[in-house]
């Protein structure tokens, strides 16, 4: 667009879905926030679906294409776009974004709302840069990105700049997965993931399909589970089954992770690491009523907003145990489990598509804590398992160092346990999905997601060698 045909009108009312979308990169880049956890907060009965939507498409793909962003930014006015302040970065950020990646929008409204917001932040001295750089943008934002880049970049750094991810995560991938998966898994994390929702009770799918209908939610099935549904477009959350705990947003991978441990009725489940849940409902329904299901997690807050999910009647989990803990240091339980799952906190790099912040906030030497973190919580949790048990240890991670690792370093300390392959009921499995292309040559349970186009995931079953 013509930079003359991107005119900025003064003390205009700037639209709910970019002042919430401000507000919340603002805290992700300076308060250290998840911008999923700031949007469910933000984003309530008040604001509208469609301010719901742009607001959430503006903080997700400006995260994503971060990198990027401030590359262009860099190359406008000059400097590193680090050295702006926080409001300045964040609304030029959404500015570009917008004119480069959302063609709907009119590139007058971007950059005039951008203004404001700058104005609205009590940073009107920027006013005039903003303007001026997301005019420049405008001009520029059909031309690909590869023209302003310079051709003496190494191939990785080149990479990691278009598709707007950290280099040395780019630099691994490429040694561990080649080119070509390596690139479509960059292309994977920056697509707008899908909105999966598990059906919690498979007998009650065809009433969940009728709430969905008469709330005019577009959706098909699952690619790998029958009990998933797919949303391609309505408000899930206004429906009686969702109000009701009958169906929860769940990623396809995540909702895996609960059929491999196998839970049996009248078994006792610990599940460690469990809020915010979703997994802890279905181990909780497959053990039934009578069965002791514990779950843990350190904060306590999070344990409390578990607690509500779990109370909702459609849930089946209002017989769960509760317990904050550090799951990292000897566990308070004198009982012994049939069946646990320590679904790890990791890097979550099979998540970069559902929460793009992740790849800035992550760091090279995380991965070497987060496995030592790792082997600390499989260490106590498998002195807690019974004789003929079975524990699931999971996690979102791509990263070897916190999945095989992990695995062979605790069966190296503990040789009385053995790695078993993973099985996955058939009947929980989407028509057409084989079992076995979803289980590496070692018996682990990994997707990919570009293959799979889930989040990627890893789970190992370990047992006591009888």
């Amino acid at each position: 667009m013509h930079p003359d045909k991107v005119q900025v009108s003064h003390s205009m009312p700037i639209s709910p879905a970019r002042t919430i979308a401000f507000d919340a990169l603002l805290r992700v880049e300076t308060e250290n926030a998840y911008a999923s956890e700031i949007l469910h907060a933000r984003l309530n009965a008040k604001v509208s679906a469609r301010d719901a939507a742009l607001a959430t498409e503006i903080v997700m793909g400006a995260l994503r294409w971060q990198r990027l962003l401030d590359f262009l930014i860099a190359r406008y006015i000059g400097k590193k776009a680090a050295a702006l302040d926080p409001e300045v970065l964040i609304a030029l950020r959404m500015g570009i974004y917008q004119t480069r990646y959302l063609a709907r929008i009119p590139a007058r409204a971007a950059v005039s709302d951008s203004v404001e917001l700058i104005k609205r932040a009590r940073k009107r001295s920027a006013a005039s840069l903003v303007n001026a750089v997301l005019r420049r943008a405008a001009t520029e934002s059909a031309r690909p990105i590869e023209e302003f880049v310079s051709q003496k970049l190494a191939p990785a750094e080149t990479l990691a700049l278009v598709h707007s991810h950290p280099t040395w995560l780019v630099e691994r991938w490429l040694e561990r997965f080649g080119r070509a998966k390596t690139v479509a898994l960059l292309e994977t994390n920056n697509a707008p993931p899908s909105r999966v929702c598990a059906v919690l009770d498979s007998e009650n799918r065809e009433e969940v399909i009728r709430s969905l209908v008469r709330a005019h939610v577009e959706f098909e099935s699952g690619g790998l589970l029958r009990g998933a549904i797919i949303i391609r477009k309505g408000d899930v959350s206004t429906t009686n089954v969702f109000e009701n705990g009958e169906i929860i947003f769940q990623d396809e991978a995540s909702q895996m992770i609960p059929l491999l441990l196998g839970v049996n009725r009248g078994e006792s489940v610990l599940d460690l690491c469990a809020a915010p849940g979703g997994k802890t409902m279905a181990l909780a329904r497959a053990a039934g009523p009578g069965a002791l299901v514990v779950a843990t997690d350190r904060r306590e807050s999070r344990l409390r907003a578990m607690r509500e999910r779990l109370k909702l009647p459609g849930a089946g989990a209002s017989h769960v145990n509760m317990v904050a803990l550090d799951a990292t240091t000897s566990l308070p339980f004198r009982a012994e489990f049939d069946r646990i799952l320590v679904d790890a906190p990791c890097s979550g790099t099979g998540t970069l598509a559902r929460n793009p912040e992740i790849r800035w906030k992550l760091k090279p030497g995380d991965l070497v804590e987060l496995h030592q973190r790792q082997v600390q919580l499989l260490r106590f949790a498998l002195e807690h398992l019974a004789a003929r048990g079975t524990l699931l240890y999971s996690t979102c991670s791509l990263e070897h160092e916190e999945n095989e690792d992990v695995i062979r370093e605790m069966l190296e300390l503990h040789p009385e346990f053995r790695a078993c392959s993973a099985e996955i009921p058939t009947h929980a499995l989407a028509e057409g999905v084989r079992a076995e292309t979803l289980i590496d040559a070692s018996g682990a349970f990994r997707t990919f997601p570009p293959a799979q186009r889930t989040d990627g995931f890893f789970a190992a079953v370990l047992r006591r060698k009888q």
